[in-house]
């Protein structure tokens, strides 16, 4: 998955995202910091042992270099406060019916490992701590990354109450694929037209068969056209109509939805600002919620 040369993990978009949000009209009150997960919540997904060796640093180097990122106390707090965030965004969606967290969707992170660009799988932790909170009981993962969430695949593989939906590229990162819920697998060069037809065969219906009492919508920007690292080559236009898809049939079917970023790897990361931005244009528009001029 890593690019060569200057690392593809563009973590400067969260900034440009959040100054981006108030340019546009957004308050800072609309704005909500996260505390960092506890050790507790982590580790109702996580292994203890894994756990521990984030805390003490004691990843062995096959361990760290899995991750593709420089490991650091940094990684590690940036990982436990993701998590956190994508916690309060859940809780905020089930008050509120939709909420964005700018980050989220580290997908690819298993219990006792992390890879791919994800340290802790914070939509994981997430369900699991509502679900044993008893504040929701269904839950319903909709990855439209261009990667397939092999992390969340695994770790609900025997969850019944737990329906994770991807669709993604099948020619690409990551190599084993364990299977979710349901897979709707695409090739390179697919393009608008066969990912938007293959998303509209399963939503809204799943809504309607699985009836989840909350989605949290992986919305990665990397199926774009432009992207270093995905080749399903969608097209602005194509996304935001994904987008469409995805939250005006979960505003039909009044199901709350956590927005979460996930991927995004564009050549110039101006478009993966863009792309986040605009899917937060259209949960503002379909929800009703004025944030923005």
């Amino acid at each position: 998955m890593v690019k060569t040369g200057n690392h593809a993990f563009p973590s400067r978009k969260y900034r440009l995202l959040y100054e981006k949000l108030l340019y546009m009209g957004a308050r800072k009150e609309n704005f909500l910091s996260p505390k960092t997960a506890s050790i507790k919540d982590v580790c109702l997904v996580h292994s203890e042992k894994y756990v521990k060796k984030l805390l003490t640093g004691g990843l062995s180097p096959s361990e760290a270099a899995a991750i593709e990122l420089p490991f650091s106390p940094e990684l590690r707090s940036f990982a436990f406060l993701c998590v956190g965030g994508t916690v309060l965004a859940a809780e905020k969606a089930l008050e509120d019916g939709i909420s964005f967290h700018i980050g989220g969707g580290f997908h690819h992170a298993f219990p006792d490992h992390g890879e791919g660009f994800c340290v802790l799988n914070d939509v994981a932790v997430a369900i699991e701590k509502l679900r044993r909170e008893g504040r929701i009981q269904k839950a319903l993962v909709v990855d439209c990354d261009v990667h397939q969430g092999n992390g969340t695949a695994a770790i609900f593989l025997k969850t019944d109450d737990v329906f994770t939906f991807s669709i993604h590229q099948m020619d690409l990162y990551p190599a084993q694929k364990p299977a979710s819920s349901l897979d709707v697998e695409l090739w390179s060069g697919d393009g608008d037209e066969k990912y938007l037809a293959s998303l509209r065969l399963h939503i809204p219906q799943l809504y309607s068969t699985f009836k989840p009492e909350l989605i949290f919508y992986l919305a990665g920007a990397d199926p774009y056209k432009n992207d270093q690292l995905g080749g399903l080559k969608l097209s602005i236009e194509g996304l935001k109509e994904r987008d469409r898809i995805v939250l005006e049939e979960a505003r039909r079917h009044k199901i709350p939805v956590v927005i979460l970023l996930a991927g995004g790897y564009a050549y110039d990361i101006h478009d993966t600002v863009s792309i986040h931005l605009n899917t937060f244009k259209i949960a503002q528009k379909i929800h009703k919620k004025p944030f923005l001029r």
